[in-house]
């Protein structure tokens, strides 16, 4: 499958990162992987690529040391796998001109201790260090995707939120080991996760895809867009037909899901600058509980205009936002918006257009803007100033 995937990268425009077996492999094995790949040389691995028609190396600068090792990795403890890190790590050299960027298998969701023993026993030989946190309601016995309540939707977007206080403290632990900011953390396991749609295959974790999960992508995104300056990677957990996906197939037919107009309409913030955004607002009550009502990010394009993402996560109140710009002189303001009637609407192959971004309109008064945000809804804002 190294072709097929490689080919897959070269045809979406996107970059690999290719993440090696230490529960069950071998050094040997995850080291001459990365010489099948990656060298230019003559040698039996470099060899066999060319053999079974990749001529030219390939660029994967990338490379996951294990997955999961605390779990379905291994059940490892840290000190354990941190000496296999040590171990492992010193084998994946650089052929060519690559540059290999080394990740560490990081904690699952709270476990601090995990961060702290890597960083502790390893962080001197590691760019990175992965995280995973996966968004759950487990208060009722409902887990459906798409039949649900306020109940679950609010305890959907209240875990969501833990996100913040997750990334926050697994930062202060690398900045006590690292205070230069060298190893990035890097989420590459996150979303969603319901039960399987009914009549398929449990082990294929394939689930529908609704507003809510269009909330907690933009909330999601919104959270890590903060932390940028450490949080360079942040990676969906799938991508097609499984958990949180962009895109759902039947055959040759395919649906773009309420997830992935979030990502579409979130990409301006890409290799844009973080510009630190204020938020003051109402709280999102439900019961005796509240989380924040609004949640938002922006940043400043290369060619100088501000992009600003906001998510309403009431599903019954519109919230209007009086934003105050400073340091820029706004021209020009437009916007797009995904919204829905209901808490459930997702795309299907008999109405794929069920849930799609529309264009929206917010007015500039000097150098603030005002929107009205509607219930249940995720806005992308570009604004171009002088």
């Amino acid at each position: 499958g190294t072709h097929e995937f490689m080919d897959l990268c070269d045809q979406l425009g996107c970059e690999p990162y290719v993440c090696g077996n230490v529960g069950s492999g071998t050094v040997l094995e995850m080291q001459q992987w990365v010489e099948y790949m990656t060298s230019d040389g003559q040698s039996p691995m470099a060899d066999l690529r060319r053999a079974n028609g990749q001529e030219e190396p390939w660029r994967v600068r990338y490379w996951g040391v294990g997955n999961e090792n605390w779990g379905c990795g291994g059940r490892m403890r840290p000190e354990y796998y941190a000496d296999l890190y040590r171990r492992f790590q010193t084998y994946l050299r650089n052929f060519a001109d690559s540059q290999l960027f080394k990740i560490a298998c990081g904690p699952s969701s709270a476990d601090y201790r995990w961060t702290e023993v890597l960083m502790r026993e390893a962080g001197d030989l590691m760019h990175g260090l992965s995280m995973h946190y996966y968004t759950r309601f487990r208060d009722t016995g409902n887990q459906s995707a798409t039949r649900f309540g306020e109940a679950e939707w609010y305890g959907i977007l209240q875990s969501s939120l833990r996100m913040e206080e997750i990334v926050s403290k697994h930062e202060t632990i690398m900045d006590a080991y690292d205070p230069e900011g060298r190893v990035a953390l890097i989420v590459d396991e996150w979303g969603t996760w319901y039960d399987v749609e009914p009549g398929t295959n449990p082990r294929w974790l394939y689930q529908q895809n609704t507003m809510r999960d269009a909330l907690v992508a933009g909330l999601t995104l919104n959270i890590l867009n903060k932390h940028a300056e450490r949080v360079r990677m942040a990676n969906i957990a799938q991508t097609i037909n499984v958990l949180q996906a962009m895109a759902l197939t039947q055959g040759g037919g395919l649906v773009l899901t309420p997830t992935y107009h979030v990502f579409e309409m979130y990409k301006a913030h890409h290799d844009a600058l973080l510009l630190p955004a204020d938020l003051t607002c109402e709280e999102y009550a439900f019961g005796k509980a509240a989380i924040p009502g609004l949640s938002a990010s922006a940043s400043r394009g290369d060619q100088g205009q501000v992009n600003v993402t906001l998510c309403n996560l009431n599903p019954a109140k519109t919230a209007t936002l009086h934003g105050h710009l400073r340091g820029v002189q706004p021209t020009g303001i437009t916007g797009r918006v995904l919204a829905a009637g209901e808490m459930t609407a997702h795309n299907t192959f008999d109405a794929p257009e069920q849930v799609h971004p529309a264009p929206f309109a917010a007015r500039l008064e000097g150098n603030r803007f005002v929107a009205n945000l509607p219930p249940m809804s995720v806005v992308a804002l570009a604004i171009t100033c002088a």
